[in-house]
């Protein structure tokens, strides 16, 4: 994390229909020294906060009276001043695909319910290393020259991982949506670096690295997976498959400098 910022100068609105997880919720943020607090207790309060409030984080419930999170999200991404604001979800919900698709999103944490002053706190850093980017340092390469694919058919998740990459001081990133398209990228050009999804469409995860494996010169290029279902996914067969390293969505910037300093320095 940032010298520069703290994770208790950060300003925080909180959307929350229970009165007492807003109290709850609020004492934990108190607890981890945060002070500018805002909140709402519907979507539409909260929207109309978001209009003006301008928060360095929003921190919200799923299910609303009057909505859930996933619209709330859409409105935000709808709003050209709120597109890279971060989103923290807290819910009680466990149900794997009814969060997948916040995963998706690009979203910066979710915390379950209760939650530990641990994992308020990591999320809050993770906020502040997306708001105060540290170049990631690494013995064989220089960040801003590091040449990375980026493939996910999710045009959201894709935003949110160019955004942590560049957090990290990598600007070179080229985008696909499908392995079909990430494979016509590999035709034209060298990367030092590839970033896949797993679930997609047209070619999987998998399916993709393994035909990144039978390209020539793409023999030894690092291939990191990222997969909202990281969990589901046996790892001694994406290994096979050519995969390097497989971590879960959502991720800190931290884990992902971590796992790019373990990938690149070893691949020379």
């Amino acid at each position: 994390m940032s010298a520069n910022l703290k994770a208790s100068q950060l300003s925080i609105l909180l959307i929350e229909p229970s009165e007492v997880q807003r109290k709850v919720i609020s004492r934990h943020l108190a607890d981890a020294g945060v002070s500018q607090v805002d909140t709402a207790a519907s979507i539409q309060e909260g929207k109309q906060k978001l209009a003006y409030l301008n928060p360095d984080l929003v921190v919200s419930a799923m299910y609303f009276a009057d909505g859930d999170a996933d619209q709330l999200l859409h409105f935000m991404h709808e709003q050209p001043q709120l597109q890279a604001t971060p989103f923290m979800l807290v819910s009680s919900e466990h149900k794997k695909s009814q969060l997948e698709q916040f995963k998706q999103a690009g979203i910066i944490a979710i915390l379950p319910k209760p939650f530990t002053i641990e994992h308020l706190q990591r999320a809050l850093n993770a906020t502040v290393d997306l708001m105060e980017p540290t170049v990631l340092q690494l013995n064989n390469f220089d960040a801003e020259d590091l040449r990375v694919l980026l493939v996910d058919d999710s045009m959201t998740s894709r935003h949110y991982l160019a955004r942590v990459l560049r957090s990290l001081g990598v600007e070179n990133i080229s985008e696909a949506e499908n392995g079909t398209d990430a494979i016509q990228h590999l035709e034209s050009q060298q990367f030092d670096l590839i970033v896949t999804d797993y679930h997609m469409p047209v070619m999987n995860g998998q399916e993709f690295a393994e035909t990144v494996r039978m390209q020539p010169g793409q023999e030894h290029v690092p291939i990191l997976m990222v997969s909202a279902r990281a969990d589901e996914l046996q790892l001694e067969q994406i290994e096979q498959s050519g995969v390097n390293a497989l971590t879960d969505k959502p991720f800190e910037p931290e884990t992902l400098r971590n796992l790019l300093a373990r990938l690149l320095d070893d691949s020379i």
